[in-house]
This record gives structure tokens, sequence and C-alpha cells, in this order.
């Protein structure tokens, strides 16, 4: 089997990220620890990935892109949008686009070790970024060309994107909170997803320096879905005390908690107000138009994509960790206006 940066760095005990850039030649090593890990590459017999190798000798031309998704959330504007940025920017500089579409699991890492083992790419594309991300922790250990739209907590150097969640969820509670509402519900993202944690803690940052308490009962889970959205909804709304107010970690889940709403007789926007998070095309055309957290989902597939081909061409991007700042857009669902 042969050696992997995450076996040198076990050996030596340092991090992944330390041992990579100490063979790439970074001068952010010091110069004992360049030397131990040089020293027990040499003695494990470590190559360098040949793949990864053949790619940067010889191009396809061709970024890949594995989609977390399975069946009908194919359909999800968010993807949309942000596989329309990646093509658009690919085509740009020439390059062709190869997409697939994975459930998370077995399968979709297996997807990604055919693409880096068939030559076929030149580079990946992360997105959705996880706790613990076995996705990244692979195509680091193989040295192979990647940019993530997501931050991560695993100790590794990798280039991403990502929007501030936790500034976006903070200002839609505290803008809530200024016109009056105590009793504001989240429905969140699936906790293993990275940015779940960051809009949560925004959500609770707001409540705690107003001095309103976090309450677990007006906090629930929903899979990013429509459905989830009404699901969750109709359940917020038939607690014995309901809240007035409901955010939602993306918009196709406020979308569905404004038909959870609506069915019952509420008017969204004066008898309960609703947020999303996303800003995709279909929030400024509801009924009622969508208050929503706007993060520039095309913008960010293109810049990801630029970013992806740099690395390729071996051309450092300006910026490889690059924190994007979110937006509040007023719109009638949360009242207000």
């Amino acid at each position: 089997m042969a050696v992997t940066l995450k076996d040198i760095a076990r050996r030596v005990g340092v991090s992944i990220t330390t041992v990579s850039r100490a063979l790439g030649g970074y001068d952010d090593v010091a110069e004992g620890t360049r030397q131990r890990i040089l020293q027990a590459a040499r003695e494990m017999g470590y190559r360098p990935h040949t793949i990864a190798q053949s790619l940067r000798r010889q191009r396809t031309n061709t970024v890949g892109f594995i989609i977390p998704t399975a069946g009908p959330r194919f359909s999800d504007p968010y993807f949309t949008e942000i596989l329309t940025g990646i093509g658009n920017e690919a085509a740009e500089h020439e390059f062709d686009l190869l997409v697939s579409t994975r459930a998370p699991g077995a399968q979709e890492q297996e997807a990604y070790e055919r693409m880096v083992g068939s030559r076929r790419v030149d580079g990946l594309l992360v997105i959705r970024t996880r706790c613990r991300d076995e996705r990244i922790t692979y195509l680091v250990e193989q040295g192979f060309p990647f940019v993530a739209f997501g931050r991560s907590d695993l100790d590794l150097d990798f280039p991403y994107v990502d929007v501030d969640g936790t500034k976006g969820l903070d200002e839609a509670t505290q803008y809530l909170i200024d016109l009056g509402h105590q009793r504001i519900a989240y429905i969140s993202a699936p906790p293993n997803l990275m940015f779940a944690h960051y809009r949560l803690a925004g959500y609770k940052r707001a409540l705690e320096r107003n001095g309103l308490p976090v309450q677990e009962e007006l906090i629930t889970t929903g899979r990013l879905t429509q459905e989830d959205g009404y699901r969750e909804g109709s359940r917020l709304l038939t607690l014995e005390h309901p809240p007035t107010a409901i955010i939602a970690a993306n918009d196709l889940m406020a979308l569905g908690v404004i038909s959870a709403a609506q069915e019952r007789g509420l008017a969204v926007g004066r008898d309960l107000a609703v947020i999303g998070f996303d800003d995709i095309p279909l929030a400024e055309h509801s009924h009622p138009p969508l208050t929503t957290v706007h993060q520039p989902i095309y913008e960010i597939g293109k810049m990801i994509c630029r970013m992806l081909i740099q690395l390729i061409k071996n051309e450092e991007p300006v910026q490889r960790r690059v924190m994007l700042e979110p937006a509040l857009v007023i719109r009638e669902s949360s009242g207000g206006c």
C-alpha cells in the first residue's frame, strides 16, 4: 500500500497540513520539523501521488463536481444557481465541467476516488462541507487540486470560499427582535453540515445579546427541503405557545413554513414573520415575497471554479481563504416593510 501524507504525519506527530507544506517547500514550516518530515518520507518510501503529477503534466482541461444529493432534491434552486456559476466560469477558461450526483456516503466517496484515479478531471469542487469531512481529508492526502465552498473543522490547509453564516443569522434574528418579536423559532440544517453550526450560533448570539432565553422547543432541524419546512413549521405552529416568527436555515424550508402558516389561516408578514437564507430566485416571487439572508450563490460558483483553475495551472490564487459578508434582504414575509 502506498505511503500517504497521513502516514507520515502520524509517524512524525504533526498535522497532515504541516507534512503537505513541508514537502511542498513552503517556508512557514520550521526547519527542524521539515527535516524530520523529509527523513520520515525517505525512510517510509513516500512517493508523490503519481496521478496528481501526471494531471499537472498533461491536463484534461476538465473540472469535476460531485453534487451531494439524490433523487428530486437535485431540483433545489441552490444547486442550479451554483452549478450555473461553475459552468459559466469553466467555459470562460475553455474548461469542460464533469458533473455527477451521489447521495452522501460510501458511493459518494467511491465517486471521488474514481474521478481522482481515472484522470478524467484536473481538479474537483466540494460544496456543503461537513464535520470531519472525509472528502476533504481524502483529497488533501492525495495531493489532488480542489476548492471548497465552506470551511472545515479539520486541521487541514485547503482553499475555500465561505459566507459568514453566524453574522447572517445574527442580523436576521436581531431584525425580528427590533420588530418586537420575543418567541423566535429556528429550523436548522442537519448538524453534520458545517454551515448549520455557524448559523445556529448566530441565532443564539442575537437572542442572548438581547436577554432572551434560548428555548429548545423553538429549535428544530430539517433536511433543507420545502417538505421539511412545512412539517417543522406545522409542528412549531401547534405548540401551546407558538412562535410569532420563524427563521429557516434555507429558503426552501422557509417557503414550506409559509405554506404551513397559510394552511392554518395565518397571514404571513402580519400574524407570523418568516425569514429564510440563500435568496434563491423563488424567494422574490413567493407569496408573500420572502425576507431572506442573501448569499451570492451564482458568483460563489464562479469564484470557486476560477480558484480551482488557477490551482490547476499552478497559479496560486490571490486569496486561498475567502470569507464573504451576507446581506439581509427585507421583503413582505417578515412584516415591518
